[in-house]
């Protein structure tokens, strides 16, 4: 009775690895950026991303000061390395964006304020797989990450000279 039980086990593990191979390898889930995804495809990127989140970025305050130099140069490399796919303070997409799968989000409207700075310091320095953000650990050094998580916590509340300069920052076309 037990090694029929087993048998069972065994076999449906079988069948399950054989269908999801056929269904992978078969080309009925789409590869293309233009096709909406799967309830269960956002459901396993979002839990793997927050998991790893989770485990591996910083959960220490950032060494980088919230004065407004830092807010200056802050918006200085978001200019320089964010807004073509993130977008400017308009909040609308880039035509790189709008081709972009998963759709970038536009900081001006989806912004990470929420975000434990350390979250947002981890998808910078690391990138997320398969999404088009970039590792900009090989570009960015560890103080210009710091800094730019340091705008985006605070991109809704900055002091207003910086404002004014962020609200002048439109999306590129």
């Amino acid at each position: 009775m037990f090694r029929g039980f087993i048998l069972g086990v065994v076999v449906a593990l079988l069948i399950g690895v054989v269908a999801g191979y056929f269904v992978i390898t078969s080309g009925v889930i789409p590869a293309n950026a233009d096709a909406q995804p799967g309830s269960f495809e956002l459901w396993a990127a979002g839990a793997s991303l927050e998991a790893t989140l989770k485990k591996e970025a910083p959960t220490t305050a950032n060494p980088v000061a919230a004065t407004e130099a830092n807010f200056v140069e802050g918006l200085k490399l978001y200019a320089q390395n964010c807004v073509y796919c993130h977008g400017g303070s308009d909040g609308t997409a880039s035509s790189l964006a709008k081709g972009e799968y998963p759709a970038p989000p536009q900081l001006a409207k989806d912004g990470v304020e929420d975000d434990p700075e350390g979250w947002s310091y981890w998808k910078l320095k690391h990138g997320i797989r398969l999404s088009g953000m970039p590792a900009w650990t090989d570009t960015l050094n560890d103080n210009q990450i710091w800094t730019l998580a340091l705008f985006l916590k605070n991109m809704d509340k900055l002091p207003p000279a910086v404002d004014k300069d962020w609200k002048a920052l439109k999306t590129p076309q």
